[in-house]
């Protein structure tokens, strides 16, 4: 059986990883986070109570898990510590079983006024982002002149580097973004109250990991966002800032790639979008309108409304093949119900031609029409089903279509919110 295992989002994100997460730390021993920021939200529902992650692993509501956010995710402080107090509010442990890496980045208060500037300068070109920082914070680290997480440790490195950054930061917020400049010293007051609360959680979770694959131990490795967001293949520029496909766990986490056993992707049933960029497959009438509220499609972490559309083949070949998945994991299969004929994409006509693979160039994307076949739907409730020869014979022959069409095995079929709205069809660990 699996040691290591990857739950990856194959679409533009908001696939239900949470869910799948949560379900799969049942037999899990460590759950690990290794990309993204709070720009990202999972929600997990249990006994019709629901949870919204954005930094902290799911796997924390099981209390006997141990839960780590890696070095690839960039982190929001005050947000974690927000999160941290909520949780705990709820009943939920977090002191015992949550680890931050030293070698996580912060993402500080200049960072947001700099992402905010920047979409407000673009106008009608804007990217369409979360306004969290994000993307930023990522530009320090790759920049070298990133605060990580360790620096909180020590005061007066803080300092220096807040101080440092703040110089030629200001600047730039006074004289191109019309802002105001930040002082350094309200900053560094500020984080230090932050190292307070979290420094207790701060360690070396690499060598944790590590350890823990030698011991055996079970370890899941949690996306956030989707690959059509990955910052090398996804829709560019309309993506995030972190490799939100499989490659990103081994350096988010401090795993290599041949400790790595199964990576299994996301599928949502349908297609959705939050933000700016091309979406091929969108429906811009009623029943796009239809899904969105059936399906609860608004942003966990921001509440946007998430464009909805036809399942797209041509997109999900390419998820297949960067990330090499293993297996296939459907959601919300339930908000199909009653929907007849369902629509799904083949390929796509772009100035003539047929395209069957993915366009890596978003102002190609953009002129791409859809190629559709139809299916027929079903009018059974699949809402709740726990065994897969009890789904409707068309739904059955919907899953089997995805299997064959991507050359992937469905693992996993997810029907409906809860925690036991679920077809178990392989175990994974």
């Amino acid at each position: 059986m699996a040691k290591a295992v990857v739950v990856v989002g194959t679409q533009w994100g908001d696939e239900g990883k949470g869910k799948i997460v949560d379900s799969l730390t049942e037999k899990a021993d460590v759950v690990v986070r290794y990309q993204g920021g709070n720009n990202a939200g999972h929600t997990v529902v249990i006994n019709n109570e629901k949870f919204i992650l954005h930094l902290i692993p799911s796997g924390i509501l099981h209390s006997d898990k141990l839960c780590i956010i890696g070095n690839g995710v960039v982190i929001n402080p005050e947000a974690l510590i927000k999160e941290i107090n909520e949780l705990k509010q709820r009943g939920i442990e977090v002191d015992t079983n949550l680890r931050i890496s030293k070698n996580a980045h912060l993402i500080m208060p200049y960072h947001i006024a700099i992402e905010r500037g920047k979409e407000a300068k673009k106008g009608k070109k804007r990217i369409g982002t979360t306004g969290r920082g994000i993307g930023p914070a990522y530009v320090d680290k790759f920049a070298r002149v990133g605060i990580r997480v360790g620096d909180l440790l020590y005061p007066e490195i803080l300092r220096e580097k807040i101080e440092t950054n703040l110089k030629e930061v200001n600047y730039i917020l006074e004289n191109f973004y019309s802002e105001e400049r930040f002082d350094p010293l309200d900053i560094y007051n500020e984080y230090m109250g932050y190292a307070e609360l979290i420094g207790s959680y701060i360690d070396d979770t690499e060598i944790i990991l590590n350890k823990a694959l030698d011991e055996d131990k079970r370890v899941l490795f949690e996306g956030a966002q989707g690959t059509l967001l990955d910052i090398d293949y996804g829709t560019y520029p309309y993506v995030t800032s972190s490799s939100a496909s499989a490659g990103g766990v081994c350096t988010g986490s401090g795993v290599g790639p041949t400790r790595i056993d199964e990576v299994l992707g996301v599928v949502k049933a349908y297609t959705t979008r939050v933000g700016g960029g091309p979406f091929p497959t969108e429906i811009k009438d009623e029943l796009g309108q239809q899904l969105r509220e059936r399906g609860g499609e608004y942003g966990a972490t921001t509440g946007r409304p998430r464009r909805c559309g036809w399942l797209d083949f041509v997109a999900l070949r390419h998820s297949v093949r960067v990330n090499n998945l293993t297996g296939l994991i459907i959601t919300k299969l339930d908000i199909l119900d009653g929907i007849d004929p369902i629509r799904i994409c083949f390929g796509y006509k772009y100035r003539g031609k047929v395209l069957e693979e993915f366009p890596k160039d978003a102002y190609i994307l953009q002129e791409c029409e859809p190629i559709y076949e139809e299916v027929k739907g079903w009018k059974e409730s699949t809402s709740g089903v726990s065994e897969f020869e009890s789904l409707p014979e068309n739904a059955k022959a919907y899953i089997s279509l995805i299997e064959s069409t991507l050359g992937v095995r469905v693992d996993i079929i997810s029907t409906g919110q809860s925690r036991e709205d679920i077809i178990i069809r392989r175990e994974i660990f």
